[in-house]
């Protein structure tokens, strides 16, 4: 479901499931996964995700079909698209999304979770769960208060409205914008060839650095962990969490029933 390909030290992942628009499904989740471990042990000084578009969409985010209707956590620890974030956030190499078209829900997520993004200037940015009914995890939301503050990630958490490409560059969102015709050549001329000039030893620690010191500021005590993974469950056991994913993948729109009072 992916092609990959080295030039000069940069790594090229592309998503290659374009009839399902690049939905990231636990198969693809892998495949991409294996390919930034593969990256790192190569030696590579960068990795550039891309993707083969349908339809102006980069990637439709959580493959729905997947979503489990068991009382089970959709975004546990353990989930292949978990784990792909953390990939990406940890490996000691920069990724950088290279988006020649729109990112919903958590392909939105995906992207954040790189370290630079560049976007054609047509490109969108939705994080949809409201949506499906789905309670997003903590470190989900964390990805957005550090990118964007926190009144702008509710903005995006709780319309679900998208932003477009200039409005993502304006609250920093991605690093640049350019046309269609001029993604690889910007790639190439902003992000890829300072990288492979500079010291990666010097890039690897600063990146582990960034990702310390971006939870440092997090004062959680355990019983706010508990009050959380408590709000989470109500939602993922609940009959709007069912309606969400079942209208989805009905082509319908969800009929929600439920309200705030039922959070304890």
């Amino acid at each position: 479901m992916i092609s990959t390909e080295t030039q000069n030290k940069v790594r090229f992942i592309t998503l290659q499931n374009p009839r399902h628009l690049n939905a990231l499904s636990s198969e693809l989740c892998a495949e991409i996964e294996g390919a930034i471990n593969e990256a790192y042990q190569e030696n590579c000084v960068c990795i550039v995700l891309q993707a083969e578009c349908r339809n102006g969409v980069w990637s439709a985010g959580h493959d729905i079909r997947e979503l489990p209707l068991d009382g089970s956590d959709p975004l546990a620890y353990d989930v292949p698209l978990e784990k792909l974030l953390r990939a990406v956030q940890t490996v000691p190499i920069p990724v950088i999304a290279s988006l020649s078209g729109s990112v919903w829900g958590g392909a939105c997520d995906l992207a954040l979770s790189c370290d630079m993004i560049i976007a054609v200037d047509t490109a969108t940015f939705a994080i949809t769960p409201a949506k499906i009914g789905i309670p997003y995890n903590s470190s989900g939301l964390m990805h957005f208060i550090n990118q964007l503050g926190m009144n702008k990630a509710r903005e995006m958490f709780f319309t679900a409205q998208a932003l477009t490409a200039q409005e993502a560059l304006n609250v920093g969102l991605v690093n640049h914008i350019t046309t269609t015709e001029g993604l690889d050549a910007m790639l190439e001329e902003k992000l890829l060839d300072p990288i492979r000039r500079n010291s990666i030893l010097a890039i690897s620690a600063m990146k582990r650095q960034f990702r310390v010191l971006s939870r440092s500021t997090a004062n959680i005590t355990a019983e706010e962990l508990e009050h959380i993974g408590n709000w989470r469950s109500q939602v993922y056991h609940s009959d709007d969490y069912r309606e969400g994913v079942t209208s989805f993948i009905e082509k319908r729109s969800p009929q929600y029933k439920g309200n705030a009072h039922e959070l304890d």
